[in-house]
Formats: structure tokens, sequence, C-alpha cells
């Protein structure tokens, strides 16, 4: 479902919104739909502007290509510090289902006063365990900050499925799962990357600083394509959280929390129908099938099966996946694969 022209965070599949709506009215009550910027690729402008409502274009921070997270959060900082040097920031992620949304809005809040009570703080959300997953980085915490947040002792990348076991033993008072959302000072941020990324700090600052000058695009298109890609939790979370200099704080998030990032993951969002089947489609009939998802990006279009278990089924106007639920990890490699025989029309 998910292609180059319309990537999964804009597709309304769930309850008719997309991802994209659903973070962006998440934050009602919290942060003025003035104050709420998307960073996304540039080809994608029009289409966020028309689905957002109280969203305009200068709240749309266009990324001529994709340069991983580290330059999508320090271009976004940069270019909210040059129209409010003390502009404190939070970052989130389009992929995620968050449930209650009152409770989020009070844990944000606590993460954004932690971040302007103390300038040098860099504020991580994290989620509790609920399965040995090798699919997360996990933030070790420790020592107490208040009645909730934590120092985070290190963050460590995604680990082996022993090491993941380690962790998950260990318990959510040592071990949470690293959520991608963040708050900070922008200043702050931006000097981190001074400090662990020089070259690119370089970048960012050139971009910065014509934000608000006649000269920002023709800066922005040829300075962005040219800095390193790296996330961010490599670039400025690890380090900061070895730097005496900064605190990293983690601050728990309880709640349902959805990483919507796999289709296996998508199926816990849809309907069940009792025998374990995750119904995604508009129209479908299931005999004698279970454990088995089944969607499609037409409401009207019908799937039927029949003695299915454990199955991936998504349906779209020009190319059908059928896959085993305990493969679904492999469909990047078919993904590059198809890519390389039929071409990119099909990205």
């Amino acid at each position: 479902m998910s292609r180059a022209n319309l990537p999964k965070q804009l597709i309304p599949f769930i309850g008719g919104k997309s991802l994209l709506q659903l973070a962006f009215d998440r934050l009602e009550g919290l942060v003025p739909a003035s104050n709420r910027y998307v960073c996304a690729g540039q080809g994608h402008a029009e289409v966020i502007a028309d689905s957002l409502v109280g969203f305009s274009g200068e709240q749309f921070l266009g990324e001529p290509i994709g340069r991983d997270t580290l330059n999508a959060v320090a271009f976004s900082a940069a270019a909210i510090a040059a129209q409010d040097p003390d502009a404190v920031i939070a970052v989130f992620t389009a992929d995620h289902i968050i449930e209650p949304i009152d409770e989020f809005l009070k844990i944000v809040d606590h993460g954004f006063r932690l971040a302007e009570q103390d300038a040098d703080t860099l504020v991580t959300f994290g989620i509790a365990p609920t399965v040995a997953a090798t699919g997360y980085g996990y933030l070790e915490l420790g020592d107490v900050i208040d009645d909730s947040a934590r120092v985070v002792k290190e963050f460590r990348e995604k680990p082996d499925q022993e090491t993941a076991g380690e962790y998950f033993a260990a318990g959510p008072q040592r071990y949470l799962w690293n959520s991608g959302m963040f708050v900070w000072k922008a200043s702050t941020l931006l000097e981190c990357v001074r400090r662990y990324e020089p070259e690119i700090s370089k970048g960012i600052d050139q971009i910065g600083a014509a934000w608000t000058t006649p000269q920002r695009d023709s800066v922005l298109a040829k300075v962005f394509p040219t800095l390193k890609k790296i996330s961010v939790d490599f670039a400025v979370m690890e380090p900061a959280s070895r730097d005496l200099r900064v605190r990293v704080a983690a601050v728990p998030m309880p709640l349902q929390w959805l990483d919507v990032g796999s289709w296996p993951m998508f199926a816990e969002t849809c309907e069940n129908d009792g025998d374990g089947n995750s119904l995604g489609s508009g129209r479908s009939m299931l005999l004698d099938t279970r454990r088995t998802l089944v969607a499609s990006s037409d409401p009207e279009h019908l799937i039927t099966t029949i003695g299915c278990e454990d199955l991936i089924i998504i349906h779209t106007p020009d190319a059908t996946l059928v896959c085993r639920a305990d493969q679904a990890e492999e469909i990047k490699q078919l993904h590059q694969l198809v890519g390389e025989k039929y071409g990119p029309q099909w990205l």
C-alpha cells in the first residue's frame, strides 16, 4: 500500500484517517495548531496541507531528499529556532497509534516542563516492553529525576534475540523501549549536533541562517542533499547519554502504544473476528481461516479465503501481497527485488 508518492503515513486506513492526521490531531489542547510543523518530503506538501485542519504552508518543512532522522529533526530545529531562538520543541513520528490521548498529553506536558526547567535536558519517552523485541532500541535507566522520569544511563540499539531477552527479563524499571519521541530546546539539540556531528552541523547552520531570507529554498536545495545519512539515536542520543554537559531524561509512557511499522503491527489496529483474523478490508469472507490479516486499499473490494492460517493478504489495484505472518520482516527484501525486476513505478 505504501508507495513513494503516497507513503503509509498519508494513507487513510485507520478508521478513515491517516497516521499523520492522528498524530497531528493528538496534540490538540497542548500545542496550538499554528505551532505544529510537519517535516516530510517536498513532493508531499500538497496532500499534507489538504489533509490537516488548521495547517498552513509555512508550517511545512520540506526535505529535498530523505537523509534519515538526524537531519530531519536538526533541520526542523534550525528552521523553528530561526523564528524563535528560545523554542522548546517536541518530535513525534507519524507511525504511532497511542491511547488514551488525555494521558498521552499529560505525559508530553511533563516532558515539556523538564526541558523548559533545564535547558541542558534532552527528553525521550520510553515504552514498557511487552515482548523481547529485537526491532526497537532500548533505554537503560539510571538515577531518579522525579516521580516518574529517570536519567538514561545508555541508549542501546536494536539487540539480538538473546540480549533482548535479558533486557525484557530485567523489567521496565531497568529497560524501556525507545519510542522515537523527544522534547528538547531547539538550541540544545543544535549544540549537540555541533559537538557530535560537526560536518552535519555546518550544513544545518547554513540552512538555519538562510531560513528567513529569500535564499531559503536555494540554500536548502544545495546543502540538504549533501548531509550524511544517520539516525538521531546514533548521532545525538547515544553520545549525549555519555556527555556530562547534558542530561538525557526518560519519561515512561504507560499507554497503549503501537508503532505501525509492519503488517503484524497494523493487524493489531483492526477488528478481530474471534478466530484471530484481523479485518482491515471493507469486505471479506473468511472460511475455516485463522490468525490471518486481510486488508485492501479499496473498501469495495472483496477478499475471500478458505482454509488459511497465519497469513498476510494485502490487495491494492496494481499489486497483491500474500505471505506467511512469521516472514513479514522479509517484505523489505521483496520490495527491493520487485523494484530491481519491474522498475520504480512499483515502489
